[in-house]
Formats: structure tokens, C-alpha cells, sequence
């Protein structure tokens, strides 16, 4: 009896184990760093966003997530080489209103679909979009800076972080509202044209918050509006575009993390939990926050609501930029 229970429980263990070898890879992922591709140079919103971000998630997720700057072509470079990763949730992407909803309306030629190519993960935040200038240019308001435009367009530059960046795609919106077309100079990101602007090297340009807030607070460079409904709270004494005289101009951009295409299910709820953790985090709300960002609710951080923005995006820039001269 003794030898014949014990050759059971022999096999129950040996089923056991069989079965446990059954179980997916994923159910383990991830067992080595994440690498995280930002399309852009570093020091833009989207690299500082995606670091503060990407420090917490892999704590949460006991592996580091390591940022991978690759820059080009308005952040659709970056984009393209993640979409063709491995769908194994060990390279993501941060996308945002250009990479994901801007970019089918200006790149007649590009490699990917924002709406099909891509496993949603999640929002990480609203970015609110700031008239900018060198701090010697010859204006103080918007009135002013608009109305110094339409006599100059020919020799004022506007400088952009690449063709169907939010920074180009935004300026583009301004300048048709305004009814100018100035010479547009363009970077591999914000970044970099942040660095020139405040070197006074080109005249203006439409950034995201999170990449002027430092230097409008600084006195390094002019801020002239905010195209949102209300003032910020990290720049109190900038108007909104509205109560600066130009109330068409009302435009956000948005943060958000993908996966390639076929990223298992279970692998994108992980990763999703691992950012909705990260922005509920108290350090980390802050730092975000006080960038000027805007944190979604629990709500819009899910994978289907991302999807669902990135299809009304698409669709809303395919409207406003064929009326638009880029």
C-alpha cells in the first residue's frame, strides 16, 4: 500500500509538473529589462515624460525599463522600428498626437497604421500646447506677436520638432488661424529646437508644456498663450489663447504608451498595471504635474480607451490638416 501510494503521488507530482511546463512564457514576463523606445532626441516631452514614468513602472514590474532615444522624420522613425519589434512586451513606445494621430495626414508614404499596428497599453497624460518666442522678440501679447507675424512671415522662423510632430502640426493650425506661412525650421525634437530658441537662434514656436515650463519660468524665453480652456497651474500668468484674443486656437497633445502588434493580451494588462500604478504613484504624480501635465483618470488610461482616441485622432487631423499648407 505504502509502495503503491507513493508511485500516485510520484505521478500526480510528474503531471503537475508537465502541466506547469505548459503554461505560457508570459505568465513570467518579464524576466529581463524593458527597453522603451522614445522617438524623439533626448530632453523633450516625450523623453521626460517617459523617463519619470519608466523609472516607476519597472519597479513595478521588477525589471528596469530602459529608455532608447531614436530620433527622425517627426518621431515616425522611432515608431516604425518599434511597430516591427517582437510582440513579446520586452520593446515598447511612447506615441503621442503626432506619432498616433497627425502622421497618416502628413506622410503619404509612411510604414505603419496608428490604428492597426499597435497593441494600446495606456494614456499617461494631456500635454497643453504654449505660444513660445526668443525673449528678445519684438512682442509682448499675442495681438502683438500675430500682427508682427503677418507683417514679417518672410524672415521669422518657426522652429518644430520634424514634419507631423506636435510642435509642427500645432504651429501649422496657429499660422492658419492667423493666416501666415513663415519658414519653418525643423529638428529630430523639441529638445533641440528648445535649445536654439532660447539661444535665439530661430524666432518662435508652438511646444508642448512640459518642455517650456523650466524656461518660461526662467525668463529664458516668451510665452505668449496656452491653447487650452483654462490657465495652468505651472504657468499661472500665461493667458489662454482665448483670453489673448485667438479663441480658435484651442489644441492638446497627449502622452501614451504601445506595444507592437500581437503583444499578448495578458502581457499588455501587465504592462497597463504597471502604468496606471506609476500614475497613481504620489512622487510620481507630482513630477508630471508639476511639468504642467494634465493626469488622465482611471478611466482613459485603459487599453480600449487609448484605442479609441488614437481612431478619433486619426480622423480629426486627416480634417484639419488637408486645409492646412505644411
Amino acid at each position: 500500500m505504502l509502495e503503491r501510494g507513493h508511485s500516485i503521488a510520484t505521478s500526480t507530482i510528474a503531471a503537475l509538473f508537465l502541466l506547469g511546463s505548459n503554461v505560457p512564457a508570459t505568465a513570467t514576463f518579464p524576466e529581463r529589462p524593458i527597453t522603451l523606445i522614445v522617438p524623439f532626441a533626448p530632453g523633450g516631452p516625450a523623453d521626460t515624460i517617459a523617463r519619470i514614468v519608466g523609472e516607476r513602472m519597472g519597479r513595478t514590474l521588477g525589471q528596469p525599463v530602459v529608455v532608447e532615444n531614436v530620433a527622425g522624420a517627426g518621431g515616425t522613425t522611432g515608431i516604425t522600428r518599434a511597430a516591427q519589434a517582437n510582440p513579446d512586451g520586452y520593446t515598447i513606445m511612447i506615441g503621442h498626437m503626432g506619432t498616433h494621430g497627425a502622421a497618416p495626414a502628413i506622410h503619404a508614404n509612411l510604414k505603419y497604421d496608428p490604428t492597426r499596428d499597435f497593441a494600446s497599453i495606456g494614456m499617461i497624460a494631456g500635454t497643453e500646447i504654449v505660444v513660445v518666442a526668443r525673449k528678445e522678440f519684438p512682442a509682448n501679447t499675442l495681438a502683438e506677436f500675430a500682427e508682427y507675424l503677418r507683417k514679417h512671415q518672410h524672415v521669422v522662423t518657426e522652429a518644430h520638432g520634424g514634419v507631423g510632430s506636435v510642435a509642427h502640426t500645432t504651429c501649422a493650425l496657429l499660422q492658419s488661424i492667423i493666416g501666415t506661412n513663415t519658414r519653418r525650421v525643423a529638428y529630430r525634437g523639441t529638445g533641440q529646437s528648445m535649445r536654439d530658441l532660447v539661444a535665439g537662434q530661430v524666432d518662435f514656436g508652438c511646444d508642448q508644456i512640459t518642455n517650456v515650463v523650466p524656461q518660461v519660468q526662467a525668463g529664458t524665453i516668451k510665452a505668449f498663450a496656452i491653447a487650452s480652456a483654462r490657465r495652468s497651474p505651472a504657468l499661472k500668468d500665461v493667458p489662454t489663447a482665448e483670453e489673448a484674443g485667438l479663441p480658435e486656437f484651442k489644441v492638446s497633445a497627449w502622452q501614451a504608451l504601445f506595444a507592437p502588434k500581437g503583444t499578448p493580451r495578458d502581457v499588455v494588462a501587465k504592462l497597463n498595471d504597471a502604468l496606471v500604478k506609476a500614475l497613481d504613484d504620489e512622487g510620481t504624480r507630482k513630477r508630471l504635474l508639476d511639468l504642467g501635465t494634465v493626469i488622465p483618470d482611471r478611466a482613459d488610461r485603459s487599453p480600449e480607451a487609448l484605442q479609441k482616441l488614437v481612431e478619433s485622432e486619426v480622423a480629426r487631423w486627416a480634417r484639419v490638416l488637408k486645409t492646412i499648407n505644411h
